[in-house]
């Protein structure tokens, strides 16, 4: 590993609006690690802009590669987790929204198989490094649900499950009388369980990968966001607003949060804010009447809709999402009566905690791998699947700038293809969600 000498800096890690919102997970996570702001010249091997789950699962799969580690820095605008890696719904979900049979067809069999074999793989990873690095973030895994909320939506479920049985995946079939025992009602008509899903404290996760990243020798700067990207000759610059790195190789780990750092990146994806809603924990007897063995569930509403409890006994609500933020707060009320709905014998509910953050969608709700030049990568676009597939593509990532000739999980390289009219993306969810929430209406009337 190089040797480096830095400059330290005592100033604060929140920097302008990005202190750390209020959540529930901001309330019940692991400290945080120490992350210093950048200050001054420095180098590294590879440097990563982004503190989410990929970046920090680059960072730690770089510092463990081989004997002695890469020598790699995170270049973080707030702190590890500040965006939707520590304010997501914490479920952890296995493969991607298509199934088997049609990523293959819409891929080929070489790139298909090998974005089957890392989604596939994705859940396995995170609870893996949990158990590796002794991370500490409630994880269970426990398995994630799909429910039908209508009957024409057995078949489609039903072909998922087979794909993911064919291959062997720790997978069972759910009849209308199992589901219902597990959710404490009638209301779903069947559907299926991944065993490699579950759930965890996404905060804590985060802030355990970057904990486990630096124990192993990475550095990661908090309050230092990045204000330019540029080649210094063979090299990459890599500037904030008190220092600047020099790197061989460059990973850019944004997501939702892509700006205009590298042309028309920003315009591949569509934020959206992601939304939940806490209840404060639930007594005894009502914790174990849903989803008690720990499951997390998601169902097919097209306004997608998922819940499950967190260690403690909460009841955690969230979907649908907005372009706007002002759009999700008004989703809050919405998803405290969704959960009213599941309780409806509870009395009153007490709400301890209603919070979003924005995830990365792409038009064709696949994650996307770009090569943007020689030296620099980027991973984005997890559309609401983030915990296990930003984790799985973090350790992507550290394989291509590693430049490993075999790597265990592969995913295609995609030509960045900004979206026309992106100026436009916020009227257009907008005018998706509506249309999406009158078909889900006329569904359950």
């Amino acid at each position: 590993m190089s040797q480096t000498s830095y400059t330290k800096s005592d100033q604060t890690k929140s920097v302008a609006n990005l202190t750390l919102p209020p959540s529930l997970w901001a309330a019940t996570a692991t400290p945080a690690p120490e992350t210093p702001m950048l200050a001054g010249e420095g180098r590294a091997d590879v440097a990563i802009i982004g503190g989410g789950f990929t970046g920090l699962s680059a960072a730690l799969h770089l510092a463990t590669a081989n004997e002695g580690g890469t020598d790699v820095a995170v270049l973080e605008a707030a702190e590890p987790g500040w965006g939707a890696s520590g304010r997501n719904g914490g479920q952890v979900i296995p493969g991607l929204k298509e199934d088997p049979r049609q990523i293959l067809s819409r891929f080929g069999e070489k790139d298909g198989e090998a974005m089957v074999r890392a989604s596939g793989a994705a859940a396995d990873l995170v609870f893996d490094l949990i158990k590796r690095f002794e991370i500490d973030c409630d994880g269970q895994q426990t398995g994630w649900i799909q429910a039908a909320h209508m009957p024409h939506m057995l078949g489609d479920l039903q072909k998922r499950h087979g794909d993911w049985a064919a291959r062997d995946a720790n997978v069972a079939w759910l009849e209308a009388d199992e589901l219902s025992r597990r959710m404490g009602d009638d209301r779903y008509h069947g559907g299926w369980i991944d065993k490699r899903g579950g759930g965890l404290q996404p905060l804590s996760y985060a802030r355990g990968l970057a904990r486990a990243a630096i124990e192993n020798g990475a550095r990661i700067y908090g309050a230092s966001p990045v204000t330019d990207l540029s080649r210094d000759g063979q090299n990459w610059r890599v500037t904030t607003a008190h220092g600047a790195l020099r790197a061989d190789k460059v990973i850019i780990a944004t997501n939702g949060y892509t700006d205009g750092l590298w042309p028309g990146l920003a315009q591949t994806v569509v934020p959206v804010f992601s939304v939940q809603v806490a209840t404060a924990p639930l007594g005894e007897n009502m914790r174990g009447r849903i989803l008690g063995g720990g499951e997390v569930l998601s169902d097919t509403h097209r306004v997608l809709w998922y819940f499950r409890q967190d260690a403690h006994g909460r009841l955690i609500m969230g979907g649908g999402g907005s372009a706007y933020e002002s759009g999700a707060v008004n989703i809050y009320d919405g998803l405290r009566q969704r959960i009213h709905n599941l309780l409806p014998d509870a009395g009153e509910i007490d709400f301890e905690f209603a919070w979003n953050g924005k995830v990365a969608l792409t038009t064709d709700h696949y994650p996307h791998l770009h090569e943007l030049a020689p030296g620099l990568w980027a991973g984005l676009g997890f559309n609401g699947r983030g915990v296990a597939m930003a984790t799985m593509m973090g350790k992507i990532l550290a394989d291509k700038a590693l430049g490993t000739s075999q790597p265990e999980f592969d995913f295609p390289n995609m030509k960045p293809r900004p979206l026309p009219l992106h100026f436009l993306r916020g009227l257009a969810v907008t005018a998706t969600r509506t249309y999406y929430n009158f078909r889900d209406a006329l569904d359950d009337k």
